[in-house]
């Protein structure tokens, strides 16, 4: 069984047990986190899809850990200007452990 998320702008194909890396959710470690936005379930009972979302479904899950990716370096340049920017970014994201898929 499987399901298609949508959680922090992204879409997301999860089972039960996987461990997904999603944009960063308030709540802290270990606690229970429900996502109630699911756009596609697939079962015993067959492939639903929802328009947009499937009425009554929802994905579980625990959140493992918070943290940031890794650093990307954002250059401009401009040439014969003598412009040059840096700069870098870490993204922070959320470690979350499926737990129970309801259809």
């Amino acid at each position: 069984m499987f399901a298609i998320i949508e959680t922090g702008g992204k879409q997301y194909k999860v089972q039960e047990g996987d461990v997904i890396y999603i944009e960063k959710l308030e709540g802290s470690e270990g606690e229970s986190v429900v996502f109630d936005r699911v756009l596609a379930v697939s079962g015993s009972n067959g492939f639903v899809a929802g328009t947009p979302t499937v009425s009554g479904a929802k994905v579980t899950g625990t959140v493992e850990k918070h943290g940031r990716g890794q650093k990307i370096i954002v250059y401009k340049y401009k040439a014969k200007k003598n412009y040059r920017r840096k700069q870098g970014h870490r993204q922070p994201y959320t470690k979350v452990t499926i737990g129970k898929i309801e259809a």
